[in-house]
């Protein structure tokens, strides 16, 4: 039932090229698929075009809420990236040459593998850059200085993050906090969802529900906590908002095709979208957050920009007709992927004016682009509680990093449906050891505050949180890395193992930092966990050692630490219920687990 009137005609643009030696390909977030690429011969291309997807299917090519068009070779001597600066929706076919044990034995000697790359965008120009590393770490840094290096998070946005859709209102959210102090868990943030508003009026207050939101956000301060609330780029059609009103009369809306106000549907009902490729709208926009302008907000609020692919519920693909029109005339094609990004900028110039620059602003986004890193936070949407998902979600969280959306994580516990205790606590395992820690559900769910479901599951969820706490000093380290370097906390193992094959393929282990290897445990009933540790050149064992630990408990209720000797240093692997965490020293020649 739409139409889409392609003003300017064709205008779409290609590019081939062939990447000789090399059969292993990273990057192209957001897709939920493993963390190598596949041939993509026999089926559709890997598909960059930003959309809201409720439950999104696993192992697909097809778009998310993000897109980072970057493509990552590596092979053992060399690292390189194809960076395809473009923001219509795009397409990227990387088929691989066979592999020896499909070419002919006579033929073998002279087979080189390549990866042919090619990349069709629906308009723009041709914009390729190659980064020719070559070692990984060279490569992060090249691309850095090119789209720009991670934001260094403020402390607090490393810590434990509590959100729900929707805490009900003053009282419920004062009874949260107060639960975990009662259980002696320790946590950074607690999150608003749409409901706290006026009618989902962003920037207002459900005067019933918030009657006082500052009195809370000084409640919470008083601990050192912060509150997040949610602010989205579609603004409800109401000529009785003053809000509404300045934007329409400000002309800071999007535009149809007749050259009206644009308008779809959305959480508000019927609404218009703020046009945040216009650098007016996006400073208008971020005077909003001002202490003055936004009623009820204090230094301690912080801002969550969902929905901004764009969604739209009642367009094509439930996001906006690629012939809207934004300032300059640019039909909506031309940037599509660029919308979320230029919202989460302007919402993050909104903060650091408010503190007169004084402070480091949080902004989590759900759509990005590449560069979003240079603003903060990014999530992987509404994933599903289910032991597939946590799978995935390491994969995905490692192609994000790859791609240089360092501060990335994935809802804790599953946004859709409700898990069973097991898959919450290994949920929580490993989302303590990735960069953004957040516990996150739906309205429909059952409420899961780390105390609802018995002691011994709570017992083990404050284990996990304040082991995260002890590895704050760390987290934050490996972020400053990231800030000035380009080098992202959560590493591919053959980040750190450049030349060590057994390595480029494995995507359910990594590196945090140089000094940390994780292999969070993602299976029900587990109690033996296989895990890869690469030869570095200066250990002094066997290259691509599998040891296997095991936990002598029922791995469901105990939260106990496999003693490990590494070198005569003694570290502990968290397994059990939570996941496995080796010290990674310049030599080990044998780990002996007691």
């Amino acid at each position: 039932q739409f139409v889409d009137i392609k003003a300017n005609g064709p205008s779409s643009i290609g590019s081939d090229l062939c990447l000789h030696g090399f059969s292993h390909v990273y990057g192209l977030p957001e897709h939920a698929d493993g963390l190598q690429l596949r041939d993509t011969r026999d089926g559709e291309p890997y598909r960059l075009y930003n959309l809201d997807v409720f439950a999104y299917d696993l192992y697909s090519r097809l778009g998310l809420y993000g897109s980072v068009p970057l493509l990552v070779a590596h092979k053992p001597d060399r690292t390189l990236g194809v960076f395809w600066l473009n923001s219509s929706e795009t397409h990227d076919n990387p088929p691989t040459s066979p592999q020896d044990g499909q070419t002919p034995p006579v033929k073998r000697r002279r087979v080189e593998p390549q990866t042919d790359v090619h990349w069709l965008s629906e308009s723009g120009v041709i914009d390729c850059v190659v980064l020719l590393g070559p070692s990984p770490q060279q490569l992060f840094t090249q691309y850095a200085q090119l789209t720009g290096y991670q934001a260094l998070p403020p402390l607090f946005a490393l810590g434990y993050h509590q959100c729900r859709w929707n805490y009900d209102d003053e009282a419920d959210v004062k009874a949260v906090d107060a639960g975990f102090d009662r259980h002696g868990i320790p946590y950074d943030v607690i999150w608003l969802d749409i409901e706290h508003t006026d009618g989902k009026r962003y920037f207002t207050w459900d005067a019933a529900l918030f009657p006082e939101p500052a009195g809370l956000q000084r409640h919470l301060e008083e601990k050192k906590r912060k509150l997040v609330v949610i602010s989205d780029p579609h603004i409800k059609v109401d000529p009785d908002w003053s809000l509404y009103c300045e934007a329409r009369d400000g002309r800071h809306f999007v535009k149809n095709r007749q050259g009206q106000i644009y308008q779809g549907s959305c959480w508000p009902g019927e609404s218009s979208y703020l046009d945040f490729s216009s650098s007016d709208t996006r400073a208008w926009y971020s005077r909003c957050f001002g202490l003055d302008k936004y009623k009820g907000s204090t230094p301690s609020l912080f801002v969550w920009n969902d929905m901004n692919e764009p969604s739209v519920f009642d367009g094509p693909e439930q996001t906006m007709p690629k012939d809207a029109v934004h300032y300059g005339g640019w039909e909506h094609r031309e940037l599509h992927n660029l919308y979320g990004f230029y919202q989460h900028m302007a919402t993050v110039e909104g903060l650091i004016t408010r503190s007169g620059g004084l402070e480091r602003p949080f902004v989590l986004s759900r759509s990005f682009f590449a560069g979003s890193q240079r603003l903060g936070a990014i999530w992987t949407g509404d994933n599903v509680a289910s032991w597939e998902y946590l799978r995935i979600s390491i994969p995905m969280l490692l192609s994000l990093s790859v791609a240089g959306i360092a501060f990335c994580g994935a809802d804790v516990g599953g946004f859709v449906q409700d898990p069973e205790p097991e898959l919450l606590v290994r949920w929580y395992q490993a989302g303590a050891l990735q960069p953004f820690f957040r516990g996150h559900s739906a309205k429909e769910t059952k409420r899961r505050e780390p105390w609802l479901f018995g002691e011994e599951v709570t017992a083990v969820i404050r284990t996990v949180i304040q082991q995260r706490y002890c590895l704050l000093p760390y987290w934050y380290t490996v972020f400053h890395q990231a800030h000035t370097s380009g080098l992202p906390p959560l590493r591919p193992l053959w980040v750190e193992f450049p030349r060590e094959q057994s390595t480029f393929t494995v995507d359910n282990q990594y590196m945090i930092g140089g000094a940390l290897l994780a292999c969070p445990v993602t299976e029900a009933g587990v109690q033996e966990v296989r895990v890869l540790i690469p030869e570095s050149g200066e250990v002094n064992q066997p290259p691509g050692n599998i040891y296997t630990f095991q936990c002598l408990h029922d791995t469901r209720r105990c939260g106990c630490g496999i003693k490990v000797s590494v070198s005569g240093l003694e570290t502990f692997i968290f397994i059990g219920v939570f996941s496995v965490l080796v010290s990674h020293c310049q030599t080990y020649p044998h780990i002996a687990v007691e």
